[in-house]
């Protein structure tokens, strides 16, 4: 039975098509349908609108099914997890819905879903930036040459290209943290987008969730959904970034005509018709995976860029887009954790005359030091390359801050360390 029965029934085929795919969907935001009805009926209790003998009736019967849900065990029969919910619970499941309307209860769960996976999201980007600086700090003096334009530029190390993307990482969780922020706000109680005559208690809900915040205007609540899930969905493709141009560098740099680094067999494939073949099909995918993310936070703003304020059915099609975003994510992220530790890097790049322009600007540099003005060492130097007479016999030297001999790494582990503070999970 649909819990907004009005004694007639719809032709079957648009039962399906406006239930579309919330059946399956809904079983992810089960675990955190079931909480946000546990907080609303001790609230609806307290200010008097629930005896206290169907709370006491009604949360044991909540738990189990939370545990159901939880354990994977959990089925829904009915329109939707709503109905579900209130079906399983007897004659009782119908006090359940006071003061609530399905509108604020779907974007209830799906902040709560949302701030369980940012919370696991971030633990997989703490292992991946630790695994980052770990190899970087391993691979600090090994030289790599620097490329602009896909032309070799000047001298660079291992441990500097990895360094780069551990500090990419430390920008992404600032973004993962305003998405963690802004999905802290409790809708709980805006109802349908107008707020109820019950007397409710919105603050106590809020307390009861553990949520850190209200989303005080009760319109404001309804409007949130579609902004929520884009602010999360920039986030996640800001990590998806990282991740994809990392996963293009190992790609390029594993190729014969760089062969900078070496993929473990465990992360290739072969050929059905070239036995040579290693293919770094684990990086690609990483990469196509990444990219398709990207598109995601304007996937769910054609959805909703244009509604006027209030609730709109429209808003059911956002699941099918956001909550598939999370395990995507994940994926790569564990992927990369599970390859990185094993990458090889060539140790002996430094010897291979291919690379021997890449200390042009050292000589420059040297010559400026000797009194030479920099456009006159710029234009010898630029002579000697073309003659073919360039050589570079000097130390390589980079001091300053985030140079290849000062990585500084201290400094972006204590950065990354005060972007996670601001999430604030032992709360």
């Amino acid at each position: 039975m649909k819990i907004w029965d009005k004694g007639f029934d719809n032709d079957a085929r648009v039962d399906a098509f406006t239930v579309g795919k919330d059946r399956e969907l809904d079983l992810l935001l089960a675990p955190y349908d079931i909480e946000g009805t546990m907080a609303h009926i001790t609230m609806l209790s307290e200010v008097g609108l629930l005896p206290k003998e169907d709370l006491n009736a009604l949360l044991p019967e909540l738990e189990k099914l939370r545990q159901e849900a939880l354990e994977g065990r959990f089925v829904i029969h009915g329109e939707d997890v709503h109905s579900e919910v209130e079906e399983r619970l007897g004659p009782l499941g119908k006090k359940v819905h006071t003061g609530r309307s399905r509108n604020d209860q779907v974007a209830l769960d799906i902040k709560l879903f949302t701030r369980a996976r940012i919370r696991s999201t971030v633990e997989k980007v703490s292992h991946l930036f630790d695994i980052l600086v770990s190899r970087a700090d391993e691979l600090k003096d090994v030289f790599m040459p620097g490329y602009t334009h896909l032309q070799v530029a000047m001298p660079s190390s291992f441990g500097l290209w990895l360094g780069a993307y551990a500090e990419c990482l430390c920008d992404d969780l600032l973004l993962l943290e305003s998405a963690w922020e802004i999905n802290g706000r409790n809708p709980l109680g805006s109802a349908a987008g107008y707020g109820s005559s019950a007397p409710l208690d919105r603050r106590r809900t809020t307390q009861l969730l553990g949520m850190p915040s209200l989303a005080v205007n009760s319109i404001y609540a309804q409007m949130a959904r579609g902004r929520s899930e884009r602010t999360v969905a920039y986030a996640y493709s800001s990590v998806a970034e990282t991740m994809g141009r990392l996963a293009t560098d190992c790609c390029l740099f594993a190729s014969q005509n760089f062969g900078f680094v070496h993929l473990p067999d465990a992360f290739t494939t072969g050929s059905s018709i070239m036995p040579q073949k290693k293919n770094p099909d684990v990086f690609e995918l990483v990469r196509a995976h990444c990219n398709r993310l990207q598109g995601i936070p304007n996937e769910i703003k054609l959805v909703t860029g244009n509604l006027p304020s209030g609730y709109f059915r429209d808003m059911q099609v956002l699941k099918e887009i956001y909550l598939p975003l999370f395990d995507e994510l994940d994926a790569c992220l564990d992927i990369l954790i599970l390859a990185m530790p094993s990458l090889e890097v060539a140790r002996d790049l430094a010897s291979d005359p291919l690379y021997a322009t890449a200390y042009c600007v050292e000589e420059v540099n040297r010559l400026v030091e000797a009194g030479v003005p920099f456009r006159d060492a710029y234009r010898t130097v630029g002579k000697a390359v073309q003659e073919g007479t360039f050589h570079f016999d000097g130390e390589l030297r980079r001091t300053h801050v985030g140079s290849s001999s000062n990585l500084c790494l201290d400094e972006v582990v204590a950065r990354f360390q005060k972007g996670l503070s601001l999430f604030g999970f032992e709360k």
